[in-house]
């Protein structure tokens, strides 16, 4: 059984910004996505960040390897509104 995380809307808005930042489109990154057994398709690549689907925890883990930065960048401004 594979862990999920909590939609939450932050974290659509983290991954958007990260694919950007790196200059990569939906298709390419899924591409390296799945070149690493990440069987994902761009429909649900879209969907993780449009907050539709919660992404797993082994797509996290490649997305991180992928860009080559920290677990923090994914979860920036998550808890924003904790005061």
């Amino acid at each position: 059984m594979e862990q999920k995380l909590r939609r939450d809307k932050f974290m659509g808005e983290n991954l958007k910004r990260l694919r950007v930042k790196y200059g990569i489109s939906q298709e390419k990154l899924c591409a390296k996505l799945q070149r690493r057994s990440c069987d994902i398709g761009r429909t649900t690549y879209a969907k993780y960040e449009s907050g539709e689907l919660n992404i797993r925890i082994s797509v996290l883990i490649e997305l991180k390897k992928i860009y080559g930065c920290t677990y923090d960048d994914f979860f920036e401004g998550l808890d924003a509104n904790d005061n």
